[in-house]
């Protein structure tokens, strides 16, 4: 197959490059003109075995350039996805997730429409888009059922994104499938997340001595699934998911954060307390989001392989390297 991987330089997006050059496809990677470095973590074969082309989502003539050839699946992963640096321009977070979904559904529908192309559209949203749910603290799993309630200009976004794509599928008969991804990590994810920013605190205060780490809200419940079996959910989804239809890409199984912090301290050999530090409370935080992954699981056969302590160990040992 000819797969379009939008945001291919992100943390996911090489990732998902490895996988799909591994599985046998012809990989496009587009990614943006501004700022773009490819030390993305790949070996030199797979960048060179990737064509790689420039995408501004903001601009539609960009869209169209890239978008417009005739793929068999497109993965869209740009887009702008720290909660935090949506929450510092909204507008701007709405602009690339959004509406750039809108420009990339909008070509990829008029393919379709005029027999060029036919390619399935993988839209790969977010868990937090169900925003706090019902129950709060103690809430069940999420369902694809459940309502979307976002508390937050990222969740909003997306939601905006989802609706956009979905618009262009009741029109068009375009392949849109939504993967709604729960929190996830691995090898190579920045300090923005949680994981790597435990252990890159932690470690430094192992390096100057210092008693206590600066953390925000330890008290929400999330789940913390590979990136690895993330892009499996993807790859399954390409083949067996349902145009039309949203899939929580999900384990279940979630873990409070003060837990997760001790986990990472434990890997590393580290006895810090955690301090809590205003500027990294979340206004909006979600007491608990875990998702049910029953219908990934019915339509693809997916499960996680990884288990929490082997994604740690991993991610944690990358990041010292």
């Amino acid at each position: 197959m000819k797969v379009l991987v939008t945001g291919a330089d992100g943390f996911v997006g090489r990732w998902m490059i490895r996988r799909l050059l591994t599985d046998g496809h012809e990989v496009f990677g587009a990614l943006r003109p501004v700022g773009a470095t490819h030390e993305d973590g790949l070996s030199d074969q797979e960048r060179e075995s990737v064509r790689w082309l420039p995408l501004e989502l903001t601009d539609a003539d960009s869209v169209r350039m890239v978008v417009d050839l005739p793929y068999d699946a497109v993965i869209h992963l740009a887009a702008v996805a720290s909660g935090p640096e949506a929450a510092r321009d909204p507008g701007y977070a709405w602009t690339v997730n959004a509406a750039g979904t809108a420009r990339i559904a909008y070509v990829l529908a008029e393919a379709r429409r005029k027999g060029r192309a036919d390619p399935v559209f993988l839209l790969v949203s977010t868990g937090e888009v169900y925003g706090r749910g019902p129950d709060g603290k103690n809430g069940r799993p999420r369902l694809e059922t459940d309502p979307l309630a976002p508390c937050s200009p990222y969740a909003s976004s997306k939601v905006g994104a989802e609706t956009a794509a979905l618009e262009a599928w009741r029109r068009t008969g375009l392949r849109v499938v939504v993967a709604r991804a729960f929190a996830h990590t691995g090898p190579g994810q920045d300090t923005r997340f949680v994981v790597p920013a435990f252990a890159q605190r932690l470690r430094y205060a192992r390096q100057i001595g210092a008693p206590a780490v600066k953390v925000g809200n330890l008290e929400p419940v999330r789940e913390f699934l590979d990136v690895r079996d993330v892009v499996d959910a993807y790859t399954r989804l390409l083949a067996k998911g349902v145009p039309g239809e949203a899939y929580n890409v999900a384990g279940g199984q979630g873990i409070e954060l003060r837990q997760l912090f001790d986990k990472v301290a434990a890997r590393l050999g580290v006895k810090a307390i955690p301090e809590t530090d205003p500027e990294l409370m979340r206004p909006a935080d979600i007491p608990n989001l875990v998702g049910d992954g029953s219908k990934l699981r019915a339509a693809t056969g997916w499960a996680p392989t990884f288990s929490l302590d082997d994604t740690l160990r991993d991610t944690v040992d990358a990041q010292a390297h």
